[in-house]
């Protein structure tokens, strides 16, 4: 299935609103976001008024609008890059794309403008192959197919529930990475999509990504959010612990995901040492926690994405919480967010 053959109502592109003037932001998408539903979270700590240009198919959402769904002592889960997951959650459409706002479209090897949202749709609406590999990538691009030797019986393949894109100029790198090679700047534009493997681990970011929230919208989770008694917001690692939450998930419920096209350009990185600040406790008890994920097998009576996040959040606890407290403050967080997720969303 392509974008031509769904409904554009069944989308909506969410935008993490971090910068008060998104003028040159949304003019630079408009050829590519025309006729989709667009919801912008503004993050509850920008005080600046949003400028958006006319002619978009808008909701904006601010801190009032989070305290009304979710409640004020809920709402400060959704600062910082954060804000995207309140779009996630107030969302009613079954494919979801997030693009952050220091992003624009990308141009292919041509020249030609890398049309994000229908290669997204293009990734989720075809199947997933995480149970054994193909050589030639995604078997269901145009072009390829499986190749020999690939089993007839797993070539119908598992839905895909998510699809992570990449970036040009500026790669998602972390900040040691940045903060040692100041030039470096991705210009390899890969034509390919492939299946990550069923159980292995990765991270996502939500730069530019998208998923099917009606298979695993709930998956989505901030969770890993404080540290320390100065409750240093880890804002860089937030997403990068939901991307192994949600492999787990998909790999339990058998659900394939995604990566590779489509890229966008991103412009900006931020500063390297402030980063560094923020992140380094974070990435240093996400070493801890990757054996976690690995070895983690979710009981056979979680049968829902909501049981799959709640038996983490358990065993996370029950596993990692004593060596810890913030395993054991995501583990919590989780739990509240099902919470939230099943509130706003009784239907899912």
């Amino acid at each position: 299935m392509s974008l031509t053959e769904i409904d554009k109502n069944e989308v909506d592109i969410v935008i993490g609103a971090l910068h008060s003037d998104l003028t040159s932001f949304m003019n630079s998408w408009k050829p590519l976001f025309s006729g989709f539903h667009l919801i912008i979270v503004k993050d509850p700590d920008l005080k600046e008024e949003l400028k958006i240009p006319e002619g978009f198919d808008i909701n904006v959402y601010t801190k009032s609008d989070m305290d009304k769904v979710v409640g004020s002592s809920n709402s400060n889960m959704f600062s910082g890059y954060s804000c995207r997951y309140f779009g996630y959650l107030i969302s009613k459409k079954k494919y979801i794309i997030s693009v952050d706002d220091d992003c624009v479209p990308a141009k292919d090897p041509k020249g030609f403008l890398v049309d994000a949202v229908s290669q997204h749709i293009n990734n989720l609406t075809s199947p997933a192959t995480p149970l054994f590999f193909n050589t030639l990538y995604d078997p269901y691009s145009e072009g390829a197919d499986f190749v020999r030797g690939y089993p007839f019986s797993l070539r119908s393949g598992v839905p895909c529930a998510v699809s992570c894109g990449l970036w040009l100029n500026l790669a998602d790198l972390d900040a040691p990475t940045q903060a040692l090679k100041t030039e470096l700047r991705n210009s390899t534009y890969v034509d390919a999509v492939m299946t990550v493997p069923a159980k292995a681990m990765m991270p996502i970011s939500g730069i530019n990504i998208a998923f099917n929230r009606e298979l695993v919208g709930p998956a989505l989770v901030p969770s890993l959010r404080l540290a320390g008694e100065g409750k240093v917001r880890w804002e860089t690692m937030e997403d990068v612990w939901c991307g192994m939450c949600i492999k787990v998930v998909c790999d339990h419920l058998g659900y394939g995901v995604k990566t590779g096209l489509p890229y966008v350009w991103r412009n900006e990185r931020g500063d390297a040492v402030n980063s560094l600040r923020k992140e380094w406790e974070g990435m240093k008890l996400m070493e801890k926690s990757v054996s976690f994920f690995e070895f983690l097998r979710l009981p056979e009576t979680a049968l829902t994405v909501q049981d799959c996040v709640l038996e983490l959040a358990k065993a996370l606890k029950d596993q990692l919480g004593s060596s810890d407290p913030v395993f054991a403050q995501a583990a919590d967080a989780m739990a509240k967010w099902i919470k939230l997720w099943t509130e706003a969303n009784p239907s899912i």
